[in-house]
């Protein structure tokens, strides 16, 4: 039932430890999908010895076009119902699968599901015990739009949100914001206020959590916020199209 869908690129640090993770959750028929974006470390390596011995992790050739299209190209591969997205550097809490899929379970109108998670450093000692604390995260999309919560590394989704966030637009500041605010326009999504994984924050980390200055934080709502103006047009396009063919 779940995929889950990674980017690699220079992690040997710490992807082994990802992926055991990951893997000690999972049922025969689940999967977890690593696009690969080249690597100047061991990652392949690391990859590949962990693959050799599980046939439910899936190589891919990631495009070599940036972080946000690696994710998109991990997510295209993804063969499942439900898919979680992972980073390559986070450790997963032992319940973290069944905790999340007791929702879908539960509530088969959730379209998305954002847990909670402990921020931690490079040595998994906690920096701040609630992420959801830390950003006051909540639902809604134009508190969303304003201050993100969307996370990737704490997000599942169903597979049918596949067709509205893919392709992911070029101009967006980060994939997991835009698969948030998607999922709020068009489907449901559910906070659980669980600690399900140990969100690692260290000096070889992609997103770092900085701050942008006011003047680009104003460009990239304006630029997230006419990208959804164009998806939506997009999209009542495509389901008038469908219709006058019926």
């Amino acid at each position: 039932m779940i995929s889950v869908a990674m980017a690699a690129y220079n992690g040997e640090k710490y992807v082994k430890e990802q992926i055991c993770s990951i893997l000690t959750q999972f049922s025969k028929d689940d999967e977890l999908v690593i696009s690969y974006d080249g690597s100047c470390d061991n990652t392949l390596n690391i990859i590949n010895g962990l693959r050799g011995n599980d046939s439910r992790i899936r190589l891919v050739n990631g495009p070599s076009k940036g972080l946000i299209k690696n994710f998109e190209n991990a997510i295209v591969n993804c063969s499942n119902e439900y898919i979680f997205l992972s980073d390559q550097d986070d450790v997963w809490c032992e319940n973290k699968a069944s905790e999340v899929m007791s929702i879908f379970e539960k509530k088969s109108d959730v379209d998305l599901v954002l847990h909670d998670a402990k921020v931690v450093d490079e040595n998994l000692n906690v920096l701040f015990p609630s992420f959801f604390e830390k950003r006051n995260s909540k639902k809604g999309l134009f508190n969303n739009t304003i201050k993100n919560s969307y996370i990737g590394c704490c997000m599942a989704f169903k597979a049918s949100l596949k067709n509205k966030i893919l392709p992911f637009p070029e101009k967006i500041p980060m994939h997991d914001q835009w698969i948030g605010l998607m999922a709020e326009k068009y489907g449901k999504v559910e906070l659980l206020n669980k600690t399900l994984l140990l969100y690692r924050r260290h000096d070889e980390t992609i997103t770092k959590g900085k701050r942008a200055d006011v003047i680009t934080m104003l460009k990239w709502r304006a630029r997230i916020l006419n990208e959804l103006f164009k998806r939506s047009k997009n999209l009542s396009l495509k389901r008038r199209q469908r219709n006058d063919q019926k």
